[in-house]
């Protein structure tokens, strides 16, 4: 197969969360497509990778399969590649501390990213409904799932008549008090503990809500960072040249170069897909 001769955008570290595979939402062809075109030293997918919550043997498409297999062919190329679980994978909490190669597993991530300490752990440890009513959160899932389903077929019909998408959860998210309340909540907790640990920055996934801004109280002042989602957002953070920024995929024109490659992985069968896939392993 020949390969894209459009050179990789160098970035030093990469931060991925809530990609949602195996979820009828999750944009796995634009994360594929992303994925192939950037070359990171190390890449964190801080949780909800895979989403075990929403998995059925009947839906597992080609394209997410093939985010799999790249990711895997770069923990194959020795790029650092660390796993933070999460609420919808937390399955693979049972397995932490597994390494192989330059692949590690963990719950949370103490490290030092351009001379400041940096914490990166996923978020569900501060949502209620995960500690005390996991069946509420799950119904949740299935609820914001449904949504999404809703949203993108009403975006459809939207487009057809040449009228812009609209994203239902959003709307929810910014004139819902509670809603705002909650995400102002969340990020003020996380930064909060991080500033009485004396880190510099606090980088969470789980409410798909991309942001980097400083949160300062009687006790400091720190960044805090969220990497946003690939069902709404199709959003990371990314650390170049002692700089951090949200990558935000639908204004990425470079990232379209990429393109053409994309489709023609889709060409292959599942069977070609999976066997590429077991190859990387030398299975």
């Amino acid at each position: 197969m020949k390969r894209s001769s459009i050179a990789k955008r160098e970035v030093d570290v990469v931060v991925i969360s809530d990609v949602h595979l195996g979820a009828f939402g999750c944009h796995a062809k634009e994360l594929l497509t992303y994925l192939r075109s950037i070359r990171p030293k190390t890449l964190i997918l801080n949780g909800d990778i895979i989403d075990i919550w929403q998995f059925r043997k009947r839906y597992f498409p080609k394209q997410h399969l093939m985010v799999i297999r790249h990711l895997t062919g770069l923990i194959a190329k020795n790029t650092k590649v660390v796993y933070i679980t999460g609420n919808h994978d937390e399955l693979m909490r049972k397995f932490v501390k597994f390494n192989i190669g330059s692949f590690k597993l963990v719950n949370k991530l103490l490290i030092e990213i351009g001379g400041k300490k940096t914490w990166i752990f996923h978020g569900d440890v501060f949502d209620i409904t995960m500690k005390y009513s996991k069946w509420l959160a799950k119904l949740g899932s299935f609820g914001y799932d449904l949504l999404i389903r809703l949203n993108s077929f009403s975006n459809f019909l939207l487009t057809t008549m040449g009228s812009e998408k609209i994203s239902f959860s959003k709307r929810i998210k910014h004139s819902v008090k509670t809603a705002v309340s909650y995400i102002n909540q969340f990020e003020e907790t996380a930064a909060g503990i991080a500033i009485s640990k004396g880190y510099q920055n606090v980088i969470c996934g789980h409410i798909h809500q991309p942001e980097i801004r400083k949160i300062n109280n009687a006790q400091g002042e720190v960044t805090y960072m969220n990497s946003g989602d690939w069902v709404e957002s199709l959003s990371a953070l990314e650390f170049h040249k002692g700089e951090w920024r949200i990558y935000n995929y639908r204004e990425d024109l470079y990232c379209q170069s990429y393109a053409q490659a994309t489709r023609q992985l889709e060409s292959l069968s599942h069977k070609e897909t999976f066997e590429l896939l077991l190859k990387e392993f030398k299975l």
